[in-house]
């Protein structure tokens, strides 16, 4: 198969679809790899990597668009890419459709065969693909959120984790999920008051188990959630529904009874946000304040640290991609009825239930593709 890698193009994506790595084993499977000319500067693999690696390197993302047959990204693809698309290719990237009506649209009449890591699910129960940059996003939603309450960056002026005499700061993370999890990890690292929410009892009780008197857990009730918000200095949103929009757990009411200066990271910002008052921004302005509450909403966190994030997502995808390499769409997804979980958008039609609910869109169950 003939497979490309387009350099990312949306605001500070450093990432890429493919490292040299995984060229070679594409290469070693016998497919052929077309990548565009400086895809991996941004985690510091180089155009001769990629050549050492098997690949052949293009000038142009049009030259990719035109030739391949499989096109690996990372984040979805821009107006400008999904415009690209045909009816005959594959696409495998990160969707994230539910709340981006105009990138679905673009999709549905490509015709294109689009199938999203983050719906590609385990035996389990889990989602592999998502896993990665969720921790990764988890463990940087805390970075973040300490900076945002610096004083100079809008903040109540707050150190999480307090010195001799002074209190700690207060993190509440709405989820105890792969998200929720790695920030409480990185919020108890700093010294800081932590407490997760979390309607699961079971998820509940695994937390406590791993971590014991050092994090507090809560059952996720309207009250219980509204009383710690208040009382938080950062609030780090970390819930999913897998495929769907996020549900609006705080509103703009709410939020304006939160302290002075606390922040919000919304992690779900990817499905649209967890908090009303939220709306995607970018690691150029990654901030805003709305009641004097600083919100982080920035949509692909990972980015900011590329390196890292490409070699743990690669070690996710490469199996899958493989698979869709060797075998072909159909075959990969009848073999696999994880990897068939992915597919969101084929031949103009939407397969991921819950994007055709959410979006108002005809549903197509794809098992009847395959």
């Amino acid at each position: 198969m003939l497979i490309g890698v387009p350099k990312e193009i949306k605001n500070h994506e450093y990432r890429v679809g493919l490292t040299p790595s995984s060229v070679r084993e594409m290469v070693h499977h016998g497919h052929e790899v077309l990548v565009e000319t400086n895809a991996g500067g941004g985690i510091g693999c180089s155009n001769e990597d990629y050549e050492k690696a098997g690949a052949k390197i293009v000038g142009t993302a049009a030259e990719i668009f035109d030739r391949a047959e499989m096109i690996i990204k990372v984040k979805e693809p821009q107006k400008v890419e999904y415009e690209q698309l045909s009816k005959d290719q594959l696409l495998f990237t990160y969707l994230h459709l539910a709340p981006d009506p105009a990138q679905t649209e673009g999709l549905v009449k490509s015709g294109a065969t689009c199938i999203a890591y983050e719906t590609i699910t385990d035996a389990q129960g889990g989602l592999p693909l998502l896993a990665p940059m969720s921790e990764v996003a988890g463990r940087m939603s805390i970075q973040v959120g300490a900076a945002a309450l610096q004083k100079a960056n809008g903040g109540r002026g707050v150190l999480l984790g307090g010195v001799p005499g002074v209190q700690p700061g207060k993190v509440v993370v709405i989820g105890g999920g792969v998200v929720g999890t790695n920030a409480a990890r990185m919020a108890m690292g700093l010294g800081a008051d932590v407490t997760v929410l979390d309607r699961s009892l079971k998820r509940l009780a695994y937390l406590d188990d791993v971590y014991g008197p050092r994090l507090k857990t809560q059952y996720a009730s309207v009250d219980a959630t509204e009383e710690l918000v208040y009382e938080a200095d950062l609030v780090v949103g970390a819930v999913l529904v897998p495929g769907a929009a996020a549900p609006k757990l705080i509103s703009k009411d709410q939020l304006s009874s939160m302290k002075r200066g606390s922040v919000i990271v919304d992690v779900a910002i990817d499905q649209g946000g967890c908090f009303e008052t939220s709306k995607a921004t970018t690691h150029q302005d990654p901030t805003y304040i709305v009641d004097d509450v600083v919100h982080y909403c920035v949509a692909n966190m990972p980015g900011a640290v590329a390196r890292t994030s490409t070699f743990a997502l690669n070690h996710a995808t490469l199996p899958f991609a493989l698979a869709l390499a060797n075998k072909g769409w159909q075959k990969a997804c009848a073999d696999d009825a994880h990897l068939l979980n992915g597919l969101n958008v084929h031949n103009g039609r939407v397969t991921y239930k819950a994007v055709a609910d959410d979006l108002g869109y005809d549903y197509l169950d794809p098992t009847s593709l395959v």
